[in-house]
């Protein structure tokens, strides 16, 4: 023990990082990090905590891939579209794909594709589905079983109003929790992010300003990020759909779907 540390107790030791604790000696202002995180997450279950504990794991092979984008150096782009289907804009968007024959891959919320299943049912051929919860919360504040139980119920509503069953899983808001992980690996889903997303508020009342800007930031295997309902100003996306596309094709770029643009991404992998 240091000199002048005599009769110092565990606390006044621990509130100067100066206790070791299991073999480990914690350094200043570790002990308090330390200390806190016991108290603020559960070592098992919880949202943070890809394991339910102690019992056996379900999620079959327990392998899951996270993709923020294709590596590739092929010219591909892979269009998203969340939150849908609704009767809102959606239609518009299928329109204008299908004018340009461009797919694209849209993130059903489960409560929409079974309220609004009309809107999607027999337009979705070149396109495809993925699930994007069932409605909307966030997954990252959920533990394992609540998350499992909320994508599985959007998994099968998605599968009843397209036809086919979601293969990938956008969390909302982007947000990944360890409960989130094991869920995804239950369902065998593959999590797919984004690398570009569609930036509405910077371009108000500006559809071709919004499109030269997403244009020129596309690099090969970019997934991009837009949505086909919500808040007016993104239909200034929306509205710019054709510009977008447009734009990139005149830089060589094909418009494929996630799935396409990540089976690219293994082919184009060098072998070692």
């Amino acid at each position: 023990m240091a000199e002048g540390t005599r009769g110092w107790g565990r606390r006044d030791l621990l509130r100067r990082g100066l206790l070791a604790v299991g073999g480990v000696t914690l350094g200043a202002g570790t002990s308090e990090a330390w200390r806190s995180t016991q108290h603020r997450l559960p070592i098992a279950g919880g949202p943070a905590s890809a394991t339910v504990g102690n019992g056996r794991q379900d999620v079959g092979i327990g392998a899951l891939e996270v993709s923020w984008s294709g590596r590739t150096s092929q010219r591909l782009v892979a269009l998203t579209f969340d939150d849908g289907p609704a009767p809102q804009w959606t239609p518009m968007v299928l329109d204008t794909l299908a004018r340009h024959q461009v797919p694209a891959t849209f993130f059903m919320v489960g409560a929409q594709a079974r309220r609004h299943a009309d809107v999607v049912r027999d337009r979705l051929a070149g396109h495809e589905v993925g699930n994007h919860s069932w409605d909307h919360r966030d997954l990252a504040e959920l533990d394992a079983a609540e998350a499992y139980d909320d994508l599985r119920r959007s998994h099968d509503a998605i599968a009843e109003a397209t036809g086919r069953e979601p293969r990938l899983l956008r969390p909302p808001y982007g947000h990944l929790g360890g409960a989130v992980l094991h869920a995804a690996a239950r369902l065998d889903y593959r999590l797919v992010l984004w690398s570009l997303q569609m930036v509405e508020r910077g371009f108000p009342d500006d559809p071709a300003g919004h499109a030269r800007r997403i244009v020129a930031e596309v690099r090969p295997g970019t997934i991009v990020l837009g949505h086909d309902v919500g808040a007016r100003r993104r239909l200034v996306a929306l509205r710019g759909l054709t510009d977008m596309i447009n734009g990139l094709r005149q830089r060589g770029y094909t418009f494929v779907t996630v799935s396409a643009l990540l089976r690219a991404s293994v082919a184009s992998t060098p072998t070692r």
